[in-house]
């Protein structure tokens, strides 16, 4: 699910914290005015200076007390909105099986298990993702109603709900498969009633190992328990479904017939399965990089190949183990390169600066972010904070309707040329609020600037990039005066 780490995360990351105590000169920031926005000029601005006021500490204006109405609705979110409707409408279909008022789910309660799981690794697919993506994207860019499109946007970001919701509910299913097994354990066979309890345990192992205070605070610990107890399960799946699928209860005699079994559901839910997990390995390779180290607590790593905007990557040193999803930022299609900002917070990390690698692993076959629907607004804000930058920053190279506000602490210094480089391109000052906290003297209103941007620019909708407590708060600012915000997920 997407709640936070239930530790206390920093108001601000190592990169967002900045490294240099260096003062650098900025341009001056401007405001825009836009004189018709029906024609989609944006060179015709009538323009004017924002002068910062000097660096010096300010009081921090008092925080104001966030309802618990607004609390409330933004963590009953999307997401555990679809959690809630998939695993309630399960668990009637279980009570009403085990009760003996479903005989078909009774019957086939294997089938009802692997459907469900068959649907939850669907929804982590890449490749299917991405279609969802440009399916909706086609379909209702810029002409639909806001609201419609706001709610395309908030059930492909939560998409994670149906996952959790549907591979709890196939635990659920398979425990009440393998609880009838042994009810009937005087016409079952050994082999199955075995089969059942150790790929239910297998199974309920990689679910548990996927919470968020196990995902957020053991990311190790979650890889290597979800992906191999995982992978460990589908095998065993394998076997118990061709053994359930072969052995007949009435005559307690195998039936190896090859047909027959190609005939059961719970088979071609198994080779669902096995395929959709399948087909994002298949799209591994090991790629060469160059690693940039603007500074000790960030490393930009660059790739071959362009890549259109809102799209994330996974990388590792190793085929298989320790993969970790970046942002990717690039300037376009045709561009020849593109990156990901890796802020150092981990081993991982921590070993790009230190001993920064040749060739990396990653996946071709990018997957999508919220930022991926952009294409639906008219115009947008790109809110981002930090290493945030990193996925926030391709939006607005490659939209020119896409406002960009980014604070963080010395950033020039801190990220260096190749990305200061990019924004000074392609993000004209009309467009762009960079709020440096060393050189201004501290943390911003971020509301204030938001709410101000939001209406001079037009907006229709917010994107948020920040870690646990900023994204919190602006997520909850932009609740309170009725602005359209999406923020950032840890369920992945």
């Amino acid at each position: 699910m997407s709640t936070g780490p239930e530790t206390p995360a920093p108001a601000y990351d190592d990169a967002e914290k900045g490294t240099l105590e260096v003062a650098i000169a900025r341009p001056p920031l401007v405001a825009a005015t836009f004189k018709d926005e029906k024609k989609a000029d944006l060179t015709v601005v009538t323009a004017k200076e924002v002068v910062p006021s000097a660096p010096k500490p300010a009081a921090k204006p008092p925080k104001k007390k966030t309802s618990k109405w607004i609390i409330a609705k933004l963590w009953f979110n999307t997401y555990r909105k679809l959690f809630t409707f998939v695993f309630t409408v399960n668990m009637v279909g279980i009570g009403i099986a085990a009760s003996g008022h479903w005989p078909y789910a009774t019957r086939y309660t294997g089938a009802m298990a692997l459907g469900n799981l068959n649907f939850a690794i669907l929804m982590r697919n890449e490749l299917f993702g991405r279609i969802l993506y440009l399916i909706v994207n086609t379909l209702f860019a810029k002409w639909a109603p806001l609201w419609w499109r706001l709610g395309c946007t908030s059930v492909l970001q939560h998409l994670g709900g149906i996952h959790s919701g549907c591979a709890l509910s196939g635990v659920c299913w398979l425990a009440l498969k393998v609880v009838n097994n042994f009810r009937h354990h005087a016409v079952n066979h050994d082999s199955i009633l075995v089969l059942g309890t150790v790929t239910n345990l297998a199974v309920i192992i990689s679910a548990i190992s996927a919470f968020p205070w196990v995902r957020n605070t053991h990311h190790n610990v979650f890889e290597r328990h979800h992906r191999f107890v995982g992978w460990i399960g589908l095998i065993l799946t394998w076997v118990f479904t061709i053994l359930g699928d072969s052995y007949n209860l009435q005559t307690q005699t195998w039936n190896l017939n090859g047909k027959h079994i190609v005939r059961q559901q719970d088979f071609w839910f198994a080779m669902g399965m096995t395929t959709f997990i399948i087909i994002p390995w298949v799209c591994v390779r090991e790629v060469p990089v160059d690693i940039e180290l603007p500074s000790p607590k960030v490393a930009i790593v660059r790739f071959e190949r362009g890549m259109q905007q809102g799209l994330l990557g996974r990388i590792s040193r190793s085929s298989i183990m320790e993969y970790h999803a970046f942002g990717i930022i690039s300037e376009g299609t045709h561009s020849k390169y593109h990156y990901m900002i890796c802020g150092v917070q981990g081993d991982f990390t921590r070993s790009l600066v230190n001993d920064p690698p040749r060739t990396l692993w990653t996946r071709q076959l990018k997957f999508a972010g919220v930022s991926n629907t952009s294409t639906l607004y008219r115009r947008g804000i790109r809110i981002c904070t930090g290493t945030g930058i990193g996925a926030a920053l391709s939006t607005c190279l490659q939209s020119p309707y896409w406002y960009l506000i980014w604070i963080g602490s010395d950033q020039e210094k801190t990220f260096g040329p190749t990305i200061n480089g990019l924004i000074n391109r392609h993000i004209g000052p009309e467009r762009l609020l960079l709020w440096d906290s060393k050189l201004r003297g501290g943390r911003p209103d971020t509301m204030k600037i938001l709410r101000e941007v939001y209406a001079e620019w037009n907006a229709e909708v917010v994107f948020i990039t920040s870690n646990y407590i900023g994204n919190t708060e602006i997520m909850r600012g932009c609740k309170e005066s009725g602005i359209p915000a999406f923020g950032t997920l840890w369920d992945f």
